[in-house]
């Protein structure tokens, strides 16, 4: 199957560097560094703050491109601390104040939709209630859910969706990306990655449901694909994006074939997009490196794992996104290849709001504390990293590209 379009202007050696213009759709990206969706747990309340507005527009650029911290779509989605949902007016308006900022800098951001499954407690439950998945398995021991006082905590046993419920959380989904562009978001990722509730139907590890939604591959991607079309069908395809990671195995998401997952899952896709006659914004595939270096719960082979990406991105027709311990050096060779057109960058971006004009410079990099990736100061490890204007003379730290 032929690469899309931008794969012959990605692969000459004039517009191999990521912070070179991209055509996302209707969307004219002045370089291909993007925010990824990252968890920050300074939602208060689960309603953004002006902290929220100051982060996102630290990271915005003219023609750049945002996607949000996942973003709960219902009361029974989280399994966090102060994280930020999009299904009260009282979010929807505290997000409407960072879009509105995030615009006021010519930049494009999308809200990244979640609902994170068994992968939660009865502590961020409506009534204590056990969270909801496709099974009743609960996530084993080598995993643990992190608490409000900061503790952890085994998962619980969660509950498995009955097949009439299922379309409830389709609802969930669609009414969450109406509440988005309501918002003014330009647009929305559907999270159906990293071992959370629509990956939970996806990998043959988990759903050991005997219904329509498990068993075989087909059954398996229907529940992505029923909120696909709710979404696109209520907000149009050209502002819906899909994240998945047949290859992770964050939180137990296992199958036993990934690249027959990922592949299925674009299969659908792709027919969709024929029968719309139109693209989605673009397919977010993550890395295999990102578990094997994060979490070492999977040693997989490099080359291996780059020729799944590989596969993945060849049958993908569309503009395609990759994200998962990219440095400057990998995300320019990525595009160079053809191997993405969009590299996601999470943790570089934490501690350098300032990534894109520091990638363009080859200028070092701010480290980043782990120790303030969830904490809840709205300020440290948050808003306080330096950018290259105000390190003149300092003595900070920095890392190396």
């Amino acid at each position: 199957m032929a690469m899309n379009d931008n794969y012959s202007e990605a692969t000459s050696e004039s517009t191999c560097h990521v912070v070179t213009p991209f055509n996302m759709g209707k969307f004219h990206l002045s370089h291909r560094v993007v925010l990824a969706p990252m968890t920050r747990c300074r939602a208060l309340n689960g309603i953004p703050s002006e902290a929220h507005v100051l982060y996102y527009t630290q990271r915005s650029t003219e023609g750049g491109f945002l996607i949000t911290e996942g973003t709960h779509i219902s009361p029974t989605a989280g399994g966090f601390p102060h994280c930020p949902g999009i299904y009260t007016e009282e979010q929807v308006e505290g997000w409407r104040k960072v879009v509105d900022a995030v615009h006021a800098k010519g930049a494009i951001v999308f809200c990244q939709l979640w609902h994170v499954g068994r992968a939660s407690h009865p502590i961020y439950q409506p009534g204590w209630a056990a969270p909801i998945s496709s099974t009743n398995k609960p996530i084993s021991k080598r995993w643990s859910v992190l608490m409000p006082d900061a503790s952890h905590a085994e998962y619980p046993a969660p509950r498995a969706l009955l097949s009439s419920e299922i379309q409830e959380v389709v609802e969930h989904y669609r009414q969450a990306a109406c509440n988005a562009i309501r918002a003014g978001f330009d647009g929305v990722e559907i999270h159906g990655a990293h071992g959370y509730l629509i990956d939970q139907f996806l990998k043959d590890g988990i759903n050991d449901r005997t219904d329509e939604y498990g068993g075989s591959l087909a059954n398996r991607c229907k529940f992505l694909m029923e909120v696909v079309y709710a979404v696109v069908s209520s907000i149009g395809a050209e502002r819906v994006a899909v994240r998945i990671s047949p290859a992770i195995d964050h939180i137990d998401a296992t199958d036993t074939s990934p690249l027959a997952l990922g592949l299925a899952v674009i299969e659908r896709l792709n027919k969709l997009q024929e029968e719309l006659g139109c693209k989605l914004t673009y397919l977010h595939v993550t890395q295999p490196r990102f578990i094997a270096r994060e979490e070492r719960g999977r040693q997989g082979i490099e080359e291996e794992d780059a020729q799944l990406m590989r596969k993945l991105r060849r049958a993908y027709q569309g503009p395609f996104m990759s994200s998962g311990g990219y440095t400057r050096e990998l995300g320019t060779d990525a595009v160079a290849r053809g191997e993405a057109d969009l590299v996601a960058y999470g943790r570089l971006f934490i501690s350098n709001p300032d990534l894109v004009e520091r990638f363009k410079m080859n200028a070092p990099l701010n480290k980043y504390d782990r120790t303030t990736f969830y904490t809840h100061d709205p300020v440290v490890g948050y808003t306080d990293y330096a950018f290259l204007s105000e390190e003149s003379g300092s003595n900070m730290p920095y890392g190396c590209l």
